[in-house]
């Protein structure tokens, strides 16, 4: 009673997501219901507009890229295992996802790197591999609005850009950017309690 077990049956490709995922089969569950809820014409995917919806991104400087994030390469629709893979980025790390993982399996989509690369992927709007100095101003403008002018942020992204830029080529790669955050607690900072 009460176990949800005979909905789990109707979650496609249940435990090839939880695989993928490190999610439980009670979260997938969760989230299952949560996806159902969003998409209101029960389609069976969800659109951008669906994931409108969600205040919590509604209210985030960077809402509507981490809403880009579910629709890679120009797809206009997610379904549910491209919805729980998004989210299974901000997954807190237990002790067990930093155990003897197999070398041959990919790492957890909720492992340092793959939050670093989520991240990384906010910013490098045009997806080629590096964060220009306006691609760093225009998410700087998204997260300050106009708490400070625009000199100053100016002035806080050319710093930021030139300590992060060890090659000197005006921009920041993956390598650059995990490295200028490696005192940061990403693990902490990119994770969603209600995720476990």
């Amino acid at each position: 009673m009460g176990s949800g077990s005979s909905h789990t049956a109707t979650i496609p490709d249940l435990d090839d997501i939880r695989r993928e995922t490190g999610f439980s089969q009670a979260s997938l569950l969760r989230l299952y219901r949560r996806f159902r809820t969003l998409d209101q014409n029960k389609k069976g995917y969800l659109s951008r507009t669906d994931l409108e919806q969600i205040g919590a991104l509604a209210v985030n400087p960077l809402g509507d890229r981490i809403i880009d994030s579910f629709f890679p390469d120009g797809n206009l629709k997610v379904d549910f295992a491209g919805f729980v893979r998004v989210l299974a980025h901000f997954r807190p790390i237990e002790e067990e996802d930093t155990g003897n993982q197999d070398p041959k399996e990919p790492e957890p989509l909720n492992s340092r790197m793959n939050k670093l690369r989520f991240a990384f992927q906010l910013y490098d709007l045009d997806r080629d591999g590096k964060i220009s100095r306006q691609e760093m101003l225009q998410v700087l403008r998204l997260m300050v609005g106009v708490q400070v002018t625009e000199e100053q942020l100016e002035s806080i992204t050319d710093r930021t850009v030139q300590e992060a830029d060890e090659d000197g080529d005006g921009a920041v790669s993956f390598h650059e950017f995990a490295k200028s955050l490696e005192k940061m607690n990403i693990e902490q900072k990119m994770s969603i309690r209600i995720l476990k």
